[in-house]
């Protein structure tokens, strides 16, 4: 091994042979499925860990089991080093990559697995950042064990193989033992935050969920607006106006088939506009469809966005693990009995993840096509798109309000409203149909997503 950078990431992996590689999701993917996964996490982790090279201060290792240098080089390229992980359990095939690299001058060094699609090159750069004043860094996994594990030069020592001795890998007490361990040998340590790993049939949503919400390095080249629109004359200029035109924002009206002047008046102020029939759910499919932008943003025709949306809504879809963001909900009048119904849209939204239309909801446009889009259903397509997009990552509600029109409130009476709304969302969940559920309460009587 030639002399190496001060910084060295030795990332653990296995050569994609089919019938050797993550045997435990043979049962689930079949020995083909289970080795085609273990090569796409290998380069999955790899293409987010690239960036790192760009310092002259760190290598990238790859340790390898299974295949040869040759192959290993063959399928990810000769820019990195190349090792095999050798004999022996996981713990001595750790203790002798560690071993390897200070005996050729690493004064850090870094593990990882590749069952972490979540990791990334920035918790690569905090692990080596909390090098620099602690012993050791441990990356903790959700099912006990650890997905990441770096040792200063001057810590390392024979001793300091108990990390790795006696420890019976795949159980879930690993990392507990391992700090006692580290607490016992007198090293300092500091923990990254935890992460889910992919070991087993039951935690392959986890590869499919970091697939749907992707890499997130790159700023998104802008937003595009989606509003609904049917016979709206009467807000969608102020609706419009509120977005603003510039920073890479787009405007897009779906209309419905308006008999007003809604079409005029939003081709006036800049949007564009294209047809699409209701329901609303379609119609913002169809907007969706001709939609330019990286993330989406759907928007009530009656609701007024806040200023600087645009940077509110990146700055809660950057952070990884975000499937989708909304804004509280603020109603427009000064009714005292609507101050009520806002607090509780608004304890909903943040405290069960559960944001409603009404209060612009946005992702990703990959995430959203990923998805599969709203579910062609006359109602509760909020309601439903929501729901599944929990499953896949955080459902974040911004501090800062939208502000809607109370027309629907005004129209049918608040408590009624409110009761209707409730109704739907008890029917839902009871199993009767959206479509069954349109034909006993109307989508016209408040259930399109104001005051659920």
């Amino acid at each position: 091994m030639p002399l190496i950078s001060k910084e060295r990431l030795i990332i653990f992996t296995r050569f994609p042979e089919t019938g050797t590689t993550k045997t435990r999701l043979i049962p689930l993917l079949g020995t083909k499925g289970a080795a085609n996964l273990q090569r796409k996490m290998t380069e999955h982790i790899l293409s987010r860990m690239m960036g790192l090279t760009a310092s002259n201060d760190l290598t990238i290792e790859i340790r390898y089991d299974g295949g040869n240098e040759a192959l290993m080089k063959q399928w990810l390229g000769s820019e990195f080093e190349y090792a095999s992980q050798g004999d022996g359990d996981l713990g001595y095939r750790m203790q002798r990559a560690f071993d390897d690299a200070f005996k050729y001058g690493a004064a850090v060094a870094v593990i990882i697995g590749t069952d972490i699609p979540e990791l990334t090159a920035v918790d690569i750069t905090k692990a080596f950042t909390a090098l620099k004043q602690k012993k050791m860094v441990l990356g903790p996994a959700k099912d006990g064990g650890y997905y990441l594990i770096g040792l200063q030069k001057n810590a390392f020592s024979p001793a300091v193989g108990k990390l790795f001795a006696g420890i019976k890998w795949g159980e879930r007490d690993v990392l507990k033992k391992t700090i006692k361990i580290a607490t016992d040998l007198g090293l300092s340590y500091s923990l990254l935050k935890e992460m889910d790993d992919i070991d087993r049939p039951e935690d392959i949503f986890i590869w499919e969920r970091s697939q749907i919400l992707g890499h997130r390095d790159v700023t998104p080249d802008g937003i595009s607006v989606i509003i609904p629109a049917l016979n709206e004359a009467h807000h969608i200029a102020d609706t419009i106006t509120s977005i603003g035109h510039g920073n890479n924002t787009e405007i897009i009206v779906v209309d419905g088939g308006s008999t007003d002047h809604t079409v005029s008046i939003a081709k006036t102020l800049g949007a564009r506009v294209i047809q699409g029939s209701p329901p609303r759910s379609r119609q913002m499919n169809r907007g969706a469809d001709a939609a330019s932008k990286d993330i989406l943003l759907f928007l009530h025709a009656d609701t007024l966005l806040p200023e600087n949306f645009n940077r509110h809504v990146l700055g809660v879809l950057m952070p990884p693990g975000v499937a989708a963001g909304a804004f509280e909900l603020r109603i427009d009048s000064p009714v005292p009995s609507l101050r009520f119904i806002e607090r509780i849209a608004n304890w909903r939204s943040r405290c069960l993840k559960m944001p409603y239309g009404d209060q612009a909801i946005f992702m990703f446009s990959k995430v959203f096509h990923q998805m599969g889009g709203f579910s062609n259903i006359p109602i509760m397509e909020d309601f439903e798109l929501i729901r599944r997009l929990q499953k896949i990552g955080d459902v974040v509600t911004l501090p800062v309000p939208v502000i809607t029109s109370p027309r629907r409130w005004l129209i049918h009476g608040i408590l009624k409203t409110t009761l209707i709304n409730q109704l739907v969302v008890l029917s839902y969940f009871m199993g009767i149909s959206p479509d069954s559920i349109t034909r006993l309460y109307g989508r016209g009587k408040g259930i399109s997503g104001k005051g659920r």
